[in-house]
């Protein structure tokens, strides 16, 4: 066994490099095929989700195969191989069949323990079985992995500690208020038709939204989706399906929506949310309005606008109310010749513009300083997701969204829209990071543990079984040989003697093999044990091709005699 596996996720990469990095579905044929096609590798699977990019194979070279599925991924993402390679991962043999299983378990994932996992492990398996990329040891790898994921949610209570994305995204829209609470008598959108977004759509009609609607590029498929949720939901539940050039139209009617589908550009841009919060956010919450509670210190002095006529702010002060005020979410995504110029513009502020303004001038020029030099080596403005304590974000927000996809489909400027309440991978990475583990994540750990070291066993033994064949098959044909020699020098044997002669020298040959062929299976069994078959080759001169036609004719039988192969 030779497996390796090549990947980044939202462990090893931050969400920007994941959102570029993305691979639809043809994307990821095209990747499978040029795998096979590459020298090191015979077989190939590739495990892409919302978090996750990796490459399964079955290579003959461990440092070719590790360059050659890193330059396949960077071809085929778009990323350049230079800026993806500090991100990327790899494990190898017995460590890469620890992965595998861990992410099956859930312990890998964003939300530990979600179950979500299963079924795309369960379609990667699928997809390269139909493309004719897995062999025997992906086959068997994939379809191990599922059962012990399986096994670990039936054992432990792993899911106490776990949840899907779904539900762990409502929380976060939620905040401090059950989800259930939170959710009941909503209006629901949610756009895409696909795994994610039909669990979502279930969570919500479970949780008590009153309506909730389905858009989808493909219209009979939001349709289908929406009969399901009006005959499983409960009763007073209204579901009904829309064109995708209709969300626009039916933000502007929702309170929560939910966004996952397979697009390569945004589905949601910041001015399209900020069209459908317009005509329903309270006059004094919109653009460019201070709520009246903002109104006033602490001490109850009045806190005046900020005055940009003698020299205008490079941006929209009316969303920033200073800088400090909504800090970087304010200027999330600006360039930072933007950011230099109200650093200077900040810094040479006369007195009076400062005067009952909460921000430091000082401050706030370091503080922009220090996000262009960042702009500068990432090339964009860093991110800040969390919510903000300032009186734009102490708002209460009149549209919840949950962007679930990857890449994403709702602009990351969405955040600096009044009322509007933004939750998505990367925000819920930053959430989940705090997240306590529970007590039975230990006790899948060891469950991982012992499932590996039985797979490599059982690996390591499947290895030797064509030698040990091709050894007994030899044996068989030196037996034939030397009887129908024997027949040539006593033609005159009866059938009896001539059988009981022909048992007798076979008894003789298993006796002398069976404890050593045995041995040699357990042997192989153990770490290391791979060196076995190819000591019992050499000791009885077996030929490679023997072997190896009894290797293609066992894989060949083993597909054709299990009818569940490939199932789960």
């Amino acid at each position: 066994m030779s497996l390796l596996v090549v990947g980044l996720s939202h462990r090893s990469a931050p969400v920007s490099v994941l959102e570029r990095a993305a691979l639809n579905a043809d994307a990821q044929a095209k990747l499978l095929q040029d795998t096979l096609a590459a020298e090191p590798a015979t077989e190939a699977a590739v495990l892409a989700t919302c978090n996750r990019i990796e490459l399964y194979a079955d290579v003959d070279k461990f440092h070719a195969g590790v360059a050659e599925l890193s330059t396949l991924l960077a071809q085929h993402s778009g990323v350049g191989l230079e800026e993806l390679t500090p991100y990327l991962y790899v494990h190898y043999e017995d460590r890469a069949v620890h992965h595998l299983f861990s992410v099956a378990c859930g312990l890998d994932s964003m939300v530990v323990g979600e179950g979500q996992i299963l079924g795309q492990i369960k379609d990667t398996l699928a997809r390269a079985q139909e493309l004719h990329t897995a062999g025997r040891l992906l086959n068997d790898l994939f379809q191990q992995a599922l059962r012990v994921g399986k096994r670990a949610h039936s054992e432990t209570g792993i899911d106490r500690a776990g949840q899907s994305l779904v539900t762990f995204g409502l929380e976060q829209l939620a905040a401090r208020e059950p989800v259930g609470e939170w959710v009941r008598g909503k209006r629901a959108l949610v756009i895409g038709a696909g795994s994610m977004s039909s669990l979502a759509a279930a969570t919500l009609v479970r949780a008590g939204v009153t309506e909730i609607v389905v858009a989808n590029r493909t219209f009979e498929r939001a349709e289908r989706l929406a009969e399901i949720l009006g005959d499983s939901g409960p009763a007073g539940v209204t579901a009904r399906a829309v064109p995708m050039d209709s969300v626009a139209r039916e933000l502007t009617r929702a309170d929560v929506a939910v966004s996952c589908t397979g697009a390569t550009g945004l589905v949601l841009t910041a001015d399209v949310v900020s069209a459908a919060v317009e005509g329903r956010v309270p006059a004094e919450a919109r653009l460019g309005e201070v709520p009246a509670q903002a109104r006033s210190g602490s001490a109850g002095t009045a806190v005046r606008p900020v005055e940009t006529a003698e020299e205008p702010c490079p941006f929209d002060l009316s969303t920033a109310r200073g800088f400090s005020v909504a800090g970087e979410a304010a200027v999330a995504g600006m360039d930072a010749a933007s950011l230099e110029q109200h650093a200077a513009w900040v810094d040479n502020a006369p007195a009076e513009r400062r005067e009952g303004t909460a921000p430091d001038p000082q401050a706030e020029a370091e503080a922009i300083a220090a996000l262009v030099a960042a702009a500068g080596r990432t090339g964009r403005l860093p991110e800040r997701r969390r919510p903000f304590p300032s009186a734009a974000h102490a708002r209460p927000a009149v549209l919840a969204l949950l962007d679930l996809a990857m890449p994403r489909d709702i602009d990351a400027a969405v955040h600096r829209v009044p009322g509007v309440r933004l939750v998505d991978i990367e925000s819920l990475a930053d959430a989940s990071a705090d997240a306590p583990m529970a007590a039975d994540v230990e006790q899948v750990r060891s469950i991982v543990s012992d499932e590996v070291a039985a797979f490599g066993a059982a690996q390591r033994a499947a290895h030797i079984t064509p030698t040990v064949v091709a050894l007994r098959t030899m044996a068989a044909d030196v037996v034939a040989g030397e009887m129908a020699r024997l027949e040539g020098r006593l033609p005159g044997l009866e059938d009896k003697q001539r059988a009981e002669i022909t048992q007798t020298v076979r008894r003789v040959v298993d006796k002398l093999l069976h404890a050593p062929t045995v041995r040699v299976k357990q042997l192989a069994g153990e770490p290391g044990g791979a060196g076995y078959a190819d000591a019992l080759r050499t000791l009885f001169d077996l030929d490679p091709q023997t072997v190896a036609a009894v290797s293609r004719a066992d894989h060949t039988n083993n597909e054709n005699d299990d009818p569940n192969r490939g199932r789960a």
